[in-house]
């Protein structure tokens, strides 16, 4: 088996949203030969980030809907995806309804490294979390 295969956002939007019906065939093909464990798929925590906030800003998609296209993700068989266990952490805290997707990425990273304290201006969305205080 070669190496892993990076997928871009696209790909996964086009997956999830069903938009473009080639595209979306190419997409489904790719993660099915994933889950069979004939390839190797990796993306990073930015692809994630632009698949959140397309799917929100262009798309619609409610909180709800983008927590299970990232729990479809965060499950999937042959996908790794950088920083998994932070980018579990901000799903559930993006779903919680108190922040975008970003913040909470932020936040799982500063409990990853034990962090306590935060320098900055958007005190609306780090106030409301246990544990840290702003500066």
């Amino acid at each position: 088996m070669d190496g892993p295969i990076f997928v871009d956002t696209n790909v996964f939007l086009r997956f999830f949203v069903r938009d473009v019906e080639a595209q979306y065939e190419k997409a489904r093909a790719l993660f099915e030969k994933a889950e069979a464990g004939t390839i190797k798929l990796e993306t990073s925590e930015l692809v994630i980030a632009e698949i959140v906030w397309v799917l929100e800003s262009f798309y619609g998609f409610t909180r709800k809907e983008i927590a299970e296209v990232l729990t479809t993700l965060l499950a999937s068989r042959n996908l790794k995806i950088a920083n998994h266990t932070k980018i579990g952490h901000a799903a559930v805290l993006y779903a919680s309804g108190t922040m975008d997707f970003i913040d909470a990425y932020n936040i799982a990273y500063m409990r990853s490294k034990e962090y306590t304290k935060v320098a900055t201006f958007d005190v609306k969305h780090y106030k409301r979390v246990d544990g840290i205080s702003i500066l």
